[in-house]
C-alpha cells in the first residue's frame, strides 16, 4: 500500500508537484537550488528508490521555471528560441509521465518499473539543467548561450543521445540569431533589438567626419566586432563584418542593393556541412564586387585620383606656373595677411586659362593657407612613422613665414570616395604638395638669377666675381633641379604607376584603401618628409638658395658698375674698364668689387659646408633606405664639382 502511495507521489513530483510523503525544499535567495525530500517515516528501501528519481524531478522543475522566466522580452531572441525549444522538449517529457500514470492506473507499474522507464530521460534532463544553471548564474544571452550549448554538446561526445539533444537545442536557439545575421550579410542592416549580435554599431560616428577629421574613425569603428562571437562564426567574423559594411555604404549612397537570395542560401541552420560558410562567402563576394564597381565606375575613383595627382603632385605644371606668376604678390605676404578669397579667384583664373580647364574635376580644387611650416606640420601628426622623432620636436619655426611656405591646395571629396580619399589621405597629399611647391618656387628664383647671369655673358668676365657667381649659380640650380627630378621622376611617378596597377586588380574596397595608403606613406618617406635630419638639411640648403637668388641682382649690378658702361668710348663691353681714371672712383669700385667677391665666396662656403654635412647623412641613410641611393650619388657628385 505504501509503495502505491509513493509511486503516486513520485508521478506528481515528476511534474513538480508535492505529494503526501514527498515535499519540495527551496534555498532562500537561490532560485536554481531546489531539492525533493521523502518523509522519514517511509520504508528505507522505498526512500532509496525514491531518491534515485529525485534528480529527474529537480531537473524538470528547474527547466520549467527557466522556460517561464526566459520567455520574457528582456532576455533576448536567443533565450526566447532556447526557451521555446525547451518547452517543446518538456511536452515530450510530460507525455512520458502521462503514459507512466496510465500504466499506474492499470496497476501495471511498480516503483522499480518507474525507475527503469525514467532512465532514458535522466541523462538528457541533467545535461539541460547543467546548461540552465550556467545561463542563469551568468545571465547569458545571445552568443554566450550558443557557445555554452555548443561546448556542452562537444563535452557529451560519449553519450550520443544527449549530444544529439544539445545539438538540436543549439540549432533551435541559433535560428533567431541567424535571422539577424541574414539581414546583415544580405541587406547591410542590423536588426538587433536586444543587442545580441556580435557586430556593434556606433551611430555617433557619421560619414561626414571622413572629410573633416584627420583621425576619423568612421570606417574602422562605425561597425565593429564585439567580444562575444559564436564559436561557429569565429573564423569568418571579419568577413561577415565587412560584407555588411559594404552593403551599408551602397545603401548610404541611395542604392537599395540586396544580395540575391535563393532557398539554398537561407541561413536557417549550421552544421558539419558548412553550408552557412558558403552563404557568407557568396554574400561577401557579391557585396565587395558591387561596391568596388560602384566606386570605380559611377564615382570614377581612378579619375579622381588622377586629377589629384595633376594638381597636388604637380603632374600638370602649366597651371601652376601661371598661378605662381599672377599670385606672386599675394604669396609674398605674411601668412596671416593673405586673402584666401583672392588666392582662390587667382587659382580659378589659372585653371580656366590653362590646359587644366579640360579636366572635369578642376572645379573641386580649392586653396588654403596653413598656419605652420611643413616641418612643424609633420611633427604634429603623431601617427606618421617619423624617424628620430625626438629631434623633430626641436624644429625651429621661421620668424616670419610667408604664403610661399604655407600655401596649399585642397580638394572637395564626396561620399563614398571619402572612404578612400579621407581627410588623413588628403593631408598627406598636401604635405607632399607644399614641399614640391616650395621647391618649385626656389627653382623659379634660381632660374631668374641664372637669366641675369646670362644677360651679362657679353662681358669678358672670366676670372671676375661674375664668373665665380655664375659657377655657383649653376651648381645651386643643379642641386634644386636634381632634387625636383628625384622627387617627381624617381619617387612620385614610379609609385603612382605601381599603385595604379594594384588598384586595377584590387578585389575589395579595403584593398583599394590599403594600396592607396601604402602609396602615400611610401611617397612621404621617399620624399624625405619622414626623415627629419635629412629634410632639415634640405630646407637649410633651400634657404641658402633663396638668399643667393635674392642677392643676385645686387651682386651683378655692383660688379659691373652699370651706370658707367654707357660712357665707354668704344661702345664695347669687352674690357669692362671704366673710362674715368679718377683715383677715388677707382678705389670706390675696387672696394665694392671686393665686397661683392666676399659675398659670393661666403655663399659658396655656406652652400658647400651644408652639402658636406649632408653627404655623410645621406650616405648612411641610403644604406638603410635604398631609394635614396640615386640622390646620394648626385649629392656626392655635386660635392666633387665644388
Amino acid at each position: 500500500m505504501l509503495e502505491l502511495i509513493l509511486i503516486d507521489d513520485l508521478l506528481f513530483a515528476l511534474v513538480g508537484i508535492e505529494g503526501r510523503y514527498i515535499s519540495i525544499k527551496r534555498v532562500h535567495g537561490k532560485a536554481d537550488v531546489v531539492s525533493f525530500q521523502v518523509d522519514a517515516s517511509m520504508d528505507l528501501a522505498l526512500q532509496e528508490l525514491a531518491k534515485r528519481i529525485f534528480p529527474l524531478c529537480e531537473s524538470y522543475l528547474l527547466i520549467d521555471e527557466f522556460v517561464e522566466s526566459r520567455s520574457q522580452f528582456k532576455h533576448g531572441l536567443v533565450n526566447h528560441a532556447f526557451a521555446a525549444a525547451l518547452r517543446a522538449f518538456l511536452l515530450d517529457y510530460q507525455a512520458m509521465v502521462a503514459q507512466l500514470e496510465h500504466q499506474f492506473r492499470l496497476r501495471r507499474l511498480s516503483i522499480q518499473g518507474l525507475w527503469f522507464y525514467c532512465q532514458p530521460m535522466m541523462g538528457s534532463m541533467q545535461a539541460l539543467s547543467t546548461v540552465i544553471r550556467k545561463v542563469s548564474a551568468n545571465n547569458y544571452a545571445g552568443s554566450a548561450v550558443l557557445n555554452l550549448l555548443q561546448s556542452q554538446a562537444k563535452a557529451m561526445a560519449g553519450d550520443s543521445a544527449v549530444r544529439s539533444l544539445l545539438e538540436k537545442m543549439t540549432h533551435s536557439a541559433s535560428n533567431a540569431y541567424l535571422s539577424i545575421l541574414e539581414r546583415w550579410i544580405y541587406e547591410g542592416v542590423i536588426d538587433d533589438p536586444y543587442g545580441e549580435f556580435f557586430i556593434a554599431e556606433n551611430k555617433s560616428l557619421q560619414k561626414e567626419s571622413l572629410t573633416q577629421d584627420y583621425d576619423a574613425k568612421y570606417w574602422r569603428q562605425r561597425y565593429s566586432l564585439k567580444k562575444d562571437i559564436p564559436s561557429f562564426l569565429a573564423n569568418i567574423a571579419g568577413t561577415i563584418l565587412t560584407t555588411g559594411k559594404y552593403l551599408n555604404v551602397m545603401r548610404e549612397c541611395g542604392y537599395n542593393v540586396q544580395v540575391p537570395v535563393s532557398e539554398n542560401s537561407k541561413l536557417m541552420t549550421f552544421g558539419s556541412n558548412h553550408q552557412y560558410l558558403e552563404c557568407v562567402k557568396a554574400a561577401y563576394e557579391f557585396a565587395s564586387g558591387e561596391l568596388l564597381s560602384l566606386i570605380k565606375e559611377k564615382y570614377d575613383l581612378i579619375g579622381k585620383l588622377r586629377s589629384i595627382k595633376h594638381y597636388l603632385l604637380l603632374d600638370q605644371g602649366d597651371f601652376l606656373v601661371h598661378f605662381m606668376d599672377i599670385a606672386r604678390e599675394e604669396l609674398l605676404k605674411k601668412h596671416d595677411e593673405i586673402s584666401v578669397e583672392k588666392l582662390q579667384s587667382l587659382l580659378d583664373l589659372a585653371l580656366r586659362t590653362t590646359a587644366a580647364a579640360a579636366d572635369p574635376c578642376h572645379e573641386d580644387l580649392t586653396c588654403c593657407v596653413e598656419r605652420a611650416s611643413v616641418l612643424k606640420g609633420l611633427s604634429r601628426l603623431k601617427d606618421l612613422d617619423i624617424k628620430n622623432v625626438s629631434h623633430s620636436n626641436d624644429l625651429e619655426e621661421p620668424i616670419s613665414i610667408t604664403g610661399l611656405e604655407t600655401f596649399s591646395l585642397s580638394y572637395k571629396i564626396q561620399w563614398p570616395l571619402s572612404i578612400v580619399i579621407s581627410r588623413k589621405a588628403l593631408t598627406k597629399y598636401q604635405l607632399i604638395f607644399r614641399f614640391l611647391f616650395h621647391c618649385k618656387h626656389v627653382e623659379r628664383q634660381l632660374c631668374g638669377a641664372w637669366q641675369m647671369h646670362q644677360g651679362v655673358r657679353a662681358l669678358n668676365s672670366h676670372g671676375t666675381a661674375i664668373s665665380r657667381s655664375s659657377l655657383l649659380c649653376r651648381s645651386i640650380l643643379r642641386f634644386i633641379n636634381s632634387l625636383l627630378h628625384y622627387l617627381t621622376f624617381e619617387v612620385l611617378e614610379p609609385n603612382w604607376h605601381v599603385m595604379h596597377g594594384r588598384l586595377q586588380t584590387a578585389k575589395s574596397i579595403d584593398e583599394v584603401i590599403q594600396h592607396h595608403d601604402f602609396f602615400l606613406d611610401k611617397c612621404l618617406k621617399e620624399c624625405l618628409l619622414l626623415l627629419p635630419e635629412l629634410i632639415q638639411k634640405v630646407e637649410k640648403l633651400k634657404s641658402l638658395c633663396l638668399q643667393y637668388a635674392a642677392a643676385t641682382q645686387w651682386l651683378i649690378s655692383s660688379s659691373i658698375d652699370i651706370p658707367k658702361l654707357d660712357e665707354q668710348s668704344d661702345g664695347s663691353f669687352g674690357s669692362g674698364k671704366l673710362k674715368s681714371k679718377n683715383p677715388s672712383q677707382v678705389l670706390k669700385v675696387m672696394t665694392r668689387n671686393s665686397a661683392v667677391t666676399d659675398s659670393i665666396l661666403k655663399f659658396e662656403r655656406e652652400f658647400n659646408a651644408e652639402l658636406q654635412t649632408l653627404r655623410p647623412i645621406l650616405s648612411s641613410s641610403s644604406q638603410a633606405e635604398p631609394y635614396l641611393t640615386h640622390l646620394a650619388q648626385w649629392i656626392l657628385g655635386v660635392g666633387n664639382d665644388q
